[in-house]
This record gives structure tokens, C-alpha cells and sequence, in this order.
């Protein structure tokens, strides 16, 4: 799917495109392309002269040259982008921007918040968007406020699993869901660390290559400062996570000991009567019960004294609580 969108008054505005000439009719400054067919990459390459990359060329990339300029001048950029819709496990989507004939090419494989986002603002808000490397910019700034989204979400959560943790009954069901729920937060808080530190390094490029203008490179230093803001709080989280991980793990030892303990108990109180029952049952003539009516009910009576005296004791010294 291909989405052109030009500048109308400031505003972004989208128009359709269902075939080359529609294309090449316009005059976009933003050519956002989700899974495109071959079709529309043949239309960009032959009206733009931009070589869009394949899946897996996006993908498969070193680290060193997520940045990079192309021998046609044109300038690549690969950034990660993330996905918490709050349905699915949260992802990360790595987004391929191309800047050529004062354009702004991005191809995804995936439709992203972020991007809907910025469409959304930049049709209501007039005068926010001059040139292409603006909107490129204003990804970068509500993809870390996306992110900030995000990080409000695991604190709630994290409230949630912390009032569980500490109710006074905590079964062992219960921490397996809390033990759940804390590994997808700390998957999530992981990507979004990630995620900012792959924005920062986008950023820090682009300010590196004095590619912006003193507004935009002002815009930048903010979202620098946006980005090293919730650092602080994605450590936060990870030390809050390691905590409540460490008290749900204790919570089920003590439950898993409360079942030792029950066993324990058992076998001390059922020793006294087994070694009776062992000996009576030896048989000697020297036992009562060779020679007395009343010799096993009052073996089965010493066994069961002997049986209750060690849960007396025990409650009385409050080890059975």
C-alpha cells in the first residue's frame, strides 16, 4: 500500500493513489509505502529514480550502516520503530527512510501508530510541517512520545501486579499470573529502551551531518532531551520489576514450605505410634496382649496419644500456624 501526501497550507494532506499517474500528477513530500507490491516500488524507482529496499534488506543490516549515503546522494536511514496496541505481545518494526528529491521515502512492513499519529496532528495543526525532513522529525518526537505512552502503561500494570503480590492470600495461581504479567512488562520496558536508543541514534545523525535548519536542529536537541528523560524511568521500572519478581519467587517458597512443613509435622507426630505399632508387633510374651483382653485397645489407644501429643505440642509452641 502506498500513501502519498502533500504540503497544503501547512497541513499534511493525503491524496490517493491507485495508479502510476495519479503518482506522477503529484508533488509529495512524503512517500510512506506499507508492504508495497512490485508493482509500486517499479512506480517509485521509475518516476523518483529511488531503489526501494526489499524485506529483507531492511532486516538484514549491520549496525554500522543504518546510516548511510548512497552513492546517488541519496541518504538511508533504518530506525525501529514500536508497536503496543495492548492486544498482541509489543514489537518493534524496523522502518527504511530514504531522502531524495527533497522527499521523505519510508517503507515498513507494518502499519504504525506513530505514523497515524503523525498524520493525524499534521492535518490539524497548521504551519507545524514546512519541508520533508520536518515530517521525518515529527516521527522521531511522537515516536518518543509514544514510547512515554507506553512507559505509563507499565506503571499501572506494575500497580496492579503489586496489589495482588501483596494480598494476604497469594496462591501459587496467582503468582504464576504475576509472574506473567511481569515478564511481558519487562519485555515491553526492554523494546522501549531499545527503541529509544535507536531514536537517539537516528537524532544524533542527523544533527552530526548538519542536515537540519536551527529550528529543526532545536527540535532535535528536545527530542534528545525527551529521550534522556525516560531513561530514568525505564530503570525505574527495571529495578521495580526485579522487586516484585523477587517477592513473587519468595512469596511461592513460602507457600511450597508451608507444604515441607505440613509433611515435616506429620511424619514427627506419626513416629511415636509406628514405633509402638513395631513393637507390638514383635509379639512377646512379655506383652499384655498375649494374656490381657484389653492388650491392643490399649495399644491403640497409646498410639493415638502418642499420635496427638506432638500436634498439641506443636500448636501450643504455634509451629502449626
Amino acid at each position: 500500500m502506498i500513501n502519498v501526501f502533500v504540503l497544503h497550507n501547512g497541513r499534511l494532506s493525503q491524496i490517493n493513489v491507485e495508479s502510476r499517474e495519479d503518482l506522477e500528477n503529484t508533488l509529495p513530500i512524503w512517500v510512506d509505502l506499507t508492504d508495497p507490491n512490485e508493482d509500486e516500488r517499479e512506480w517509485v524507482k521509475s518516476i523518483y529514480g529511488v531503489t526501494l529496499p526489499g524485506e529483507d534488506e531492511v532486516k538484514d543490516i549491520e549496525a554500522s550502516a543504518r546510516y548511510y549515503e548512497a552513492d546517488s546522494g541519496d541518504l538511508h536511514l533504518r530506525t525501529d520503530f514500536l508497536i503496543d496496541d495492548g492486544e498482541e505481545p509489543a514489537n518493534t518494526v524496523t522502518v527504511a527512510f530514504i531522502l531524495a528529491r527533497d522527499i521523505l521515502f519510508s517503507v515498513h512492513a507494518l502499519d504504525l501508530p506513530v505514523f497515524r499519529l503523525v498524520r493525524m496532528r499534521a492535518r490539524s495543526r497548521p504551519g507545524s510541517i514546512a519541508d520533508y525532513k520536518d515530517v521525518l522529525m515529527d516521527l522521531y518526537a511522537t515516536d518518543a512520545e509514544y514510547s512515554a505512552d507506553a512507559l505509563e502503561g507499565i506503571y499501572q500494570n506494575l500497580e496492579d501486579v503489586s496489589r495482588a503480590v501483596l494480598e494476604k492470600n497469594f496462591s501459587d495461581q496467582d503468582a504464576a499470573l504475576a509472574l506473567n504479567a511481569i515478564a511481558q512488562e519487562e519485555d515491553l520496558n526492554g523494546r522501549i529502551r531499545r527503541n529509544m536508543m535507536d531514536t537517539r541514534r537516528a537524532v544524533s545523525f542527523l544533527m552530526r551531518g548538519r542536515l537540519l535548519n536551527a529550528e529543526q536542529f532545536e527540535e532535535a536537541r528536545q527530542i534528545l532531551r525527551d529521550i534522556e528523560s525516560l531513561d530514568g524511568h525505564t530503570s525505574f521500572l527495571f529495578d521495580k520489576i526485579n522487586f516484585l519478581m523477587d517477592a513473587t519467587v519468595g512469596f511461592i517458597n513460602i507457600n511450597q514450605n508451608k507444604i515441607i512443613k505440613i509433611f515435616s509435622v506429620a511424619s514427627v507426630a506419626f513416629l511415636p505410634p509406628t514405633l509402638i505399632a513395631s513393637i507390638y508387633g514383635m509379639n512377646f510374651k512379655i506383652l499384655p496382649e498375649l494374656n490381657w483382653d484389653f492388650g491392643y485397645p490399649f495399644a491403640l489407644v497409646l498410639m493415638l496419644a502418642s499420635a496427638i501429643t506432638p500436634f498439641w505440642y506443636f500448636r501450643r509452641r504455634g509451629w502449626l500456624k
